[in-house]
């Protein structure tokens, strides 16, 4: 079984053929409404590669939150631990164009999961194989579900996103750090590739297309990604951990780990919306075998 803890977010998506300048009013071509939410996002891409999924979360009493629950339902995802709080869902804008994304997250009830809550699931952590987290929610619940799945032997990963999020005492505690390029510049510096080397096979670093790359103790390795039909890179990142998670979780060799959430991730760009391209387990084994021939 692999838990998430993290955030559960209404993505209202709008897309543009370009990015408009700074006060330029542009028009969009599409609107629409996805499920989203990196921790959501990252326990459906679980649950559809083949997982027991539990999601530990917060939502509003608005519109918004009843659909998100239902949403995650519908997915096989475990709710039992989604609370629904007064107040507003979290939100994200995301704004397509030219095959990328610009995204301004507005928490709501994501903001108010409080440690207490975190710490009357011990059990819940005891009895997973994997904890996935993000940054999306306050730092002191990720921080303290750090501690205590490193005390009761949980292996955890870490998506470092928002970066800004990250802080050094998380550091202790992590057993897989997960940053894009641009996060790991953040957190580690220009030369970020010195740190794969303090942290082997233990800090993975995705570089979209390219693949990922990490350090397995004697060389630099770096996992190729797999040629795709760009349509929407919202959600990549998020399917590449949960599908690390069920590789990791599932105990495979750690390169084929990686290679198996690579292919996942490059899946998941060729439809719209976060949740809207997560692949089954069978689409992914099949890329891979595809790659292979």
């Amino acid at each position: 079984m692999i838990t998430v803890v993290g955030s559960i977010n209404m993505d209202l998506v709008v897309r543009t053929d370009r990015f408009p300048k700074q006060g330029e009013t542009a028009l969009g071509d599409l609107y629409t409404t996805i499920p989203g939410g990196k921790g959501a996002n990252q326990a459906v891409a679980a649950a559809r590669l083949g997982s027991d999924v539990q999601m530990v979360g917060a939502v509003g009493t608005d519109a918004f939150g009843q659909v998100l629950v239902e949403g995650l339902d519908t997915e096989g995802v475990h709710i039992e631990h989604v609370k629904q709080l007064d107040g507003m869902s979290g939100i994200a804008n995301i704004l397509l164009s030219e095959g990328d994304n610009r995204i301004i997250v507005v928490p709501g009830a994501n903001h108010l999961l409080k440690e207490e809550e975190i710490d009357g699931l011990e059990y819940l952590f005891e009895a997973s194989d994997l904890v996935i987290m993000q940054l999306e929610i306050p730092l002191p619940v990720v921080q303290r579900t750090l501690e205590i799945c490193q005390r009761i032997g949980t292996p955890t990963i870490l998506n470092p996103a928002p970066s800004a999020g990250y802080r050094k005492e998380m550091e202790p505690y992590w057993t897989y750090l997960t940053p894009n390029e641009s996060e790991a510049k953040e957190i580690f510096g220009p030369q970020w590739e010195n740190a794969l080397e303090q942290f082997p096979n233990r800090l993975i670093v995705t570089l979209g297309k390219k693949g990922a790359r990490y350090f397995d103790g004697n060389k630099h390795i770096i996992v190729e990604g797999y040629a795709t039909k760009t349509v929407d890179t919202t959600g990549a990142g998020d399917t590449f951990n949960g599908a690390l998670g069920v590789a990791l979780s599932e105990q495979m060799p750690f390169e084929e780990a990686v290679r198996f959430a690579n292919a996942a991730a490059s899946l998941s760009v060729e439809k719209m919306g976060a949740q809207g391209g997560m692949p089954n387990r069978e689409d992914v084994l099949a890329r891979m075998r595809g790659a292979s021939e």
